[in-house]
């Protein structure tokens, strides 16, 4: 039966992750998200992802040491990076260095060591980039530093503080997976061919670039630009629902209740209280745009999705718009990684059926 856009088609059994839109639940590994976020870090998240199980200390130990050993990128992605014109976007230079990344010691890793490279190389190339387009010095990466806190530490060359560091690491770990997604599809049908690691990311990142996957929430900047403080919000949003307009950050297209993600990020946001006023903003003006929906169109169920609160977060460390994307593709090539993987061990080709209609 023709499904456009295989909308509702089960292509894949995965024991990676599960998302159920009407029960509001994201499961890693079988696990509630809302328990594996909680007091793991990224580096544990990637690891429970790739490998199915939480690392033990010498395993975490043991992991640390590989993402850092391979931020060094290889001479010639350095090279290349520079011969890129500044003009094309970041997701375009991300999608070519990851293209050219292998070398010859790469070519020696087994798929599990290649996916922990890429995971530790893409925000690099991502920083190196961004650096570069703004005709700034590029930022050596720290050993000192954990995986969140020295992609924030190359990119502003600025010691990011613990606040900055938790709440960008909790978006990643939440944004790491989430299903047969476009992009998650996009590696797996790559990598079913028989293809290689490095293929199945590149084809990844160019899915994520489509604004109807990864496009950044911008909106949702736009719309906290423009309330700028509490007393605001109200006639703020009530102009923008007499005009008829979409308010940016409400509505999935998956969970038919609050998405689970933006619950936690909701949560942290509270838990930060008083330490932005980003971060206090998004809460008071999330209760309050709640409220009018509910009151404008009641029975829709329009609950804050994850791009909300994360454009909060990622305002409230100064994280530039043109970033957004690539730091969201930066964790998601965890959740792409291992599905590779997975794919790889039980592989069969995807070969769907076309319809041929008269014209």
């Amino acid at each position: 039966m023709f499904q456009p856009g295989l909308k509702g088609v089960v292509a894949v059994q995965t024991a990676i992750a599960s998302v159920d839109g009407d029960l509001g639940e994201l499961r890693y590994r079988g696990e509630r998200i809302e328990t594996v976020v909680r007091d793991k870090s990224f580096e544990e998240t990637a690891y429970f992802l790739w490998f199915g199980q939480w690392p033990n200390a010498q395993q975490l130990t043991h992991l640390s040491k590989q993402l850092l050993s391979y931020r060094k990128l290889p001479t010639h992605i350095v090279e290349i990076t520079k011969l890129l014109p500044k003009e094309i976007s970041l997701m375009d230079a991300m999608r070519t260095l990851i293209s050219a990344y292998p070398d010859t010691n790469f070519l020696t890793l087994s798929s599990q060591q290649q996916a922990i490279a890429l995971t530790a190389a893409l925000p690099v190339m991502t920083a190196a980039f961004y650096r570069f387009q703004h005709e700034l010095e590029a930022v050596e990466p720290r050993d000192d530093l954990g995986h969140t806190a020295n992609y924030l530490w190359m990119i502003s060359r600025q010691q990011p503080s613990p606040v900055q560091t938790e709440a960008l690491d909790t978006y990643l770990k939440l944004t790491m997976e989430h299903g047969m997604n476009a992009s998650t599809f996009a590696a797996r049908v790559t990598i079913s061919t028989e293809s290689d690691l490095v293929s199945a990311i590149t084809s990844a990142l160019g899915t994520m670039k489509g604004p109807l996957h990864g496009g950044a929430p911008s909106g949702v900047i736009d719309l906290l630009d423009t309330i700028k403080t509490e007393d605001r919000i109200v006639p703020v949003i009530e102009e923008k629902l007499n005009r008829g307009e979409k308010i940016m950050g409400f509505g999935h297209r998956i969970y038919r209740t609050e998405d689970p993600r933006s619950i936690i990020l909701r949560e942290k946001c509270l838990d930060l209280h008083g330490e932005d006023p980003w971060l206090d903003l998004a809460v008071a003006a999330e209760a309050v745009i709640t409220d009018k929906l509910n009151e404008r169109k009641p029975g829709r169920a329009l609950y804050t999705n994850v791009e909300f609160y994360a454009a909060a977060i990622m305002r409230s460390i100064a994280m530039p718009t043109e970033l957004f994307t690539p730091t969201f593709s930066s964790a998601r090539i965890v959740g792409w990684t291992a599905h590779a993987l997975e794919q790889q061990e039980h592989n069969v080709i995807f070969r769907p059926q076309s319809e041929y209609i008269k014209t």
